[in-house]
């Protein structure tokens, strides 16, 4: 399939995302700031997980591995909650949202063999991770958060001519891949 934005956003759909867009790769600006609130440890993942800090590396070394790639797209799951407390749809949105993610990946590594996923929240592979007393189970699939590598999501959203915010009591998981 030949690569087009309007190609990607159809497949996008197929696999069951509210929305997609080209990844403005400029926009990959990564912030000590971002990576300090994965230090707070609010998703208690921090120092948990071989894909987020600090084990997934420095900013320094995301810089690094992002210039290799020379596009990408931002995928999107919203859904209307019931109010701020909705709960069960939060869970719902988002284990529908990283199951696409993870569909498309599987996809996308068909004509892109090498991909860099940075997914919505901590990665979930494994009902537990392995970190730290023994290595990942799966290096291969295994897919760091856009917040983990120090992206300020909002601000790639903008910059990328998606929207972030979809209105009162909506809740979007945003998610982007990276190809060469």
């Amino acid at each position: 399939m030949e690569y087009s934005v309007e190609n990607f956003k159809v497949q996008a759909k197929k696999f069951g995302f509210s929305n997609a867009s080209e990844l403005n790769t400029n926009a990959l600006v990564f912030m000590p700031e971002v990576r300090q609130m994965c230090n707070s440890d609010l998703c208690h993942s921090y120092n948990k997980n071989w894909m987020c800090p600090p084990a997934i590396g420095s900013l320094e070394n995301a810089s690094q591995k992002v210039k290799d790639y020379s596009f990408g797209m931002i995928v999107q799951t919203t859904a209307q909650m019931e109010d701020e407390f909705d709960y069960e749809t939060i869970q719902s949105t988002e284990t529908k949202h990283k199951h696409n993610f993870q569909k498309l990946i599987t996809e996308l590594k068909k004509e892109y063999p090498e991909i860099l996923p940075m997914s919505s929240g901590t990665c979930s592979i494994c009902n537990k991770c392995t970190y730290p007393e023994q290595p990942c189970r799966f290096p291969d699939k295994a897919f760091g958060s856009m917040e983990s590598y120090g992206l300020w999501v909002s601000k790639v959203c903008e910059l990328s001519s998606i929207p972030y915010y979809y209105g009162k009591n909506t809740l979007t998981f945003t998610s982007c891949y990276l190809l060469k």
